[in-house]
């Protein structure tokens, strides 16, 4: 939401996902209301828990991703629908959704891609940095609806395959993207996705989230909690 709402005349064409109202019944569980909750970036910071991270037991492959997209007719999976959803300009979509031609702009480093091979759909907050912030007590339903999450148009994220690759499993306090105009955005969205999926932050990243909070008072965060 924040990304789309925010980042300027190239977003304005990203096309939005449905929400959990207009999915098939057998989707997996997004949100548990229609009502956004929207605060300043400074009190949405100061909204998360803040607990020490815990690694032990993390394996990529309990979030199971990716599942099949909300359109169980396009025979595309999440991934490839969040690519078709932002694109500038919308790829040719073959058999077995095979995509040719398109434009997408990579928020993380301001960069247009032309080829969709060139593109990650990246957690926003990565999985490893989910399971260290509480996704190491969610159970696999939970986990695969984090890693699938279509619900809100912040969770996933299509960029360049360079710029998530430097990002890694790294928080606000290790990493921010190259495009400096990018960054009230980056955190407001950090932290939305981190309030929607009920996450903790701990002490140092969350001292670098009231300082990137100082830097953007205009900023405002907008989620809906998860089920």
């Amino acid at each position: 939401m924040i990304k789309n709402l925010l980042h300027g005349l190239p977003a304005l064409a990203l096309a939005a996902l449905p929400l959990l109202s207009t999915a098939p019944a057998n989707a997996l569980p997004t949100a548990s209301s229609d009502v956004p909750v929207a605060l300043p970036l400074f009190e949405a910071v100061d909204q998360l828990p803040v607990a020490d991270e815990q690694r032990e037991g993390y394996q990529r492959s309990l979030y199971k991703h990716w599942a099949r997209g909300l359109n169980l007719t396009d025979g595309c999976d999440t991934r490839k629908e969040v690519i078709l959803a932002e694109a500038v300009v919308t790829p040719t979509v073959a058999a077995g959704c095979k995509l040719a031609g398109g434009v997408w702009h990579s928020a993380y480093d301001d960069l247009t891609v032309t080829d969709a091979a060139r593109l990650d759909v990246d957690h926003f907050v990565p999985l490893a940095e989910v399971h260290d912030s509480g996704g190491y007590a969610w159970d696999a339903k939970r986990r695969e609806a984090y890693a699938n999450d279509q619900g809100s148009e912040d969770t996933l994220i299509a960029v360049s395959a360079a710029s998530n690759r430097s990002k890694a499993d790294k928080d606000p306090a290790e990493w921010m993207p190259s495009d400096g105009s990018y960054h009230c955005i980056y955190t407001a969205t950090w932290v939305a996705t981190k309030l929607r999926w009920d996450l903790a932050a701990d002490d140092t990243e969350r001292q670098v989230l009231l300082g990137l909070a100082e830097d953007c008072p205009a900023t405002t965060v907008t989620y809906q909690p998860a089920t």
